[in-house]
């Protein structure tokens, strides 16, 4: 008894805190660093915050390389570089890294910052993006999706900021398109902001998009729409080719092609891992 009342109180404070207007910063929220990686050491990315997926086959998406366990991504002087190469691997013509940080940087709710220049040519598709890491709600989209960034090289200075849920997802995801200039030349800062009751995402510290939790609709379980309640990891990768990625060809010519990451910063908010029972 003692613990569900303290589970209903903290879902009281929960509700207290959030209830104010859509995209308002909840009042007295602060941030803590949790987790980063300033990829201040040349060589390979730190095993102790990064392993590997490895494999082709499409990725469910028709994409074309081969995601290789080494080789493919290194840090030199402060930078990470994802690099897709054209190169045979398995049944694949095409090489790249996709990175992830399941069971080394796992979290429920939290704010991620990543700072990153993106590649250019036809045909490629990199992605920060965050997936669930026990799949509670069974297998993709129901557990969710969240797409940090997203972009393709034919539609060089626009990039995708998503969610994917049971009710919308792939082509119907909730998502918000924007132009920002340069994605190729310079690096900009890809943000989003997970809460009790909405994900917030911004590039270079400006909103750009919030996905609200949505009510419950009768007929409908709160996970089909709200999946967000259970902790997630992070994901970086460079794919070429693909449903999207090569919805409109691909150009050999842009390989060597290279996603360069900056810095990526986890931080949470005492305040609501406190109020969540974390």
């Amino acid at each position: 008894m003692k613990n569900r009342i303290r589970c209903l109180l903290a879902s009281v404070l929960v509700l207290a805190m959030f209830c104010g207007c859509a995209g308002a910063e909840p009042a007295g929220l602060t941030y803590d660093l949790v987790w980063a990686d300033e990829f201040n050491t040349d060589g390979v990315p730190d095993p102790a915050r990064w392993a590997f997926n490895v494999g082709g086959g499409g990725w469910g998406n028709g994409e074309l390389q081969y995601y290789m366990p080494k080789g493919n991504a290194s840090i030199e002087n402060g930078v990470l570089t994802i690099e897709a190469r054209k190169e045979k691997r398995g049944t694949c013509s095409y090489s790249s890294a996709r990175m992830i940080t399941k069971n080394l940087g796992d979290w429920l709710y939290c704010k991620v910052e990543v700072r990153a220049k993106l590649p250019s040519g036809k045909g490629t598709w990199p992605a920060i993006w965050m997936l669930p890491t026990d799949w509670v709600y069974g297998d993709w989209p129901a557990s969710g999706e969240i797409d940090i960034m997203e972009h393709v090289g034919y539609d060089p200075d626009v990039i995708v900021q998503s969610v994917h849920t049971t009710k919308t997802h792939g082509g119907e995801a909730s998502n918000h398109s924007l132009r920002v200039p340069g994605v190729r030349d310079d690096f900009h800062l890809y943000g989003m902001e997970w809460l009790p009751d909405r994900i917030v995402f911004s590039v270079d510290g400006e909103e750009t998009y919030v996905y609200e939790k949505p009510p419950v609709v009768e007929g409908e379980k709160a996970q089909d729409t709200w999946p967000f309640d259970q902790r997630m990891h992070l994901l970086m990768n460079l794919a070429f080719g693909g449903t999207w990625g090569g919805s409109m060809g691909i150009d050999e010519s842009c390989l060597p092609a290279r996603l360069e990451v900056d810095y990526v910063r986890v931080y949470q908010s005492p305040e609501i891992l406190a109020q969540t029972g974390q």
